[in-house]
């Protein structure tokens, strides 16, 4: 990455060539942790070895805080003025083309992220079977998250079909909806933390929590807005 050295100059210089590796004393691998001890102050001195000024870093935060952005100001102003489904000819035209593009954002946001932890040092504790599994396993779970979602949902359903005017007859509460709430969007979560855990970067895991949180932001703006749709639907039922 060009450009002048800067403070993470030397982890990034690390995490290409592999041969600098942080002591084992920092933290004597999963296995010799004391979890008693664990506390804020540990986390903060395990994210004390993210280089947060890295351009990949930031450019890694800006596309996982971009895309809900993006999606919920582009749903909420078609669903005002029809726009899109003006300007593609229907509004199951104008949605599928907003949910290539949330799905192109997406590869993007993953490849941002990729490429924000591999320019950062994996901690040398992390880096073991065990841990590679955990993340593997939790990457699965989240893929049937995501996948099961989509299949409940559909294509219209899961890309913001509502704010379309296409609205599902019925709430949906099969699996994974009768296991918890936004489905998507955790499983999502899990697979961002899972592919942390396999790289062993606490870079990842700390771009894992940007993502928590920005879904987490996402949720407040689209629950309540989402239920009044609803709400203005069933009203317009009765009222015929």
């Amino acid at each position: 990455m060009a450009g002048r050295p800067g403070p993470g100059a030397g982890r990034r210089e690390a995490a290409a060539g592999g041969a600098r590796r942080f002591p084992r004393e920092c933290c004597e691998g999963l296995g010799g942790l004391d979890y008693g001890q664990v506390d804020v102050a540990a986390m903060v001195q395990l994210f004390g070895y993210v280089d947060v000024t890295d351009t990949g870093f930031i450019v890694a935060v800006l596309s996982i805080a971009f895309n809900p952005l993006f999606w919920n100001v582009v749903a909420r102003w078609e669903h005002k003025t029809r726009a899109l489904s003006q300007v593609f000819g229907s509004p199951h035209a104008a949605c599928y083309c907003l949910g290539t593009a949330i799905l192109v954002l997406n590869c993007v946001r993953s490849h941002c992220f990729t490429e924000a932890m591999k320019s950062q040092p994996k901690l040398e504790g992390w880096d073991c079977h065990w841990t590679y599994y955990s993340g593997v396993a939790i990457s699965a779970i989240g893929t049937l998250f995501v996948v099961s979602s989509f299949l409940a949902l559909g294509f219209t359903g899961t890309f913001l079909g509502d704010y379309f005017g296409i609205l599902m007859e019925e709430k949906v509460t099969s699996f994974p909806f009768s296991v918890l709430d936004n489905p998507m969007y955790w499983g999502s979560t899990a697979i961002y933390l899972g592919w942390s855990l396999m790289h062993a970067s606490p870079a990842g895991l700390l771009l894992t929590a940007v993502v928590a949180i920005s879904y987490t932001i996402a949720v407040l703006y689209e629950g309540p807005f989402t239920e009044e749709i609803y709400q203005k639907k069933q009203k317009g039922v009765k009222s015929k």
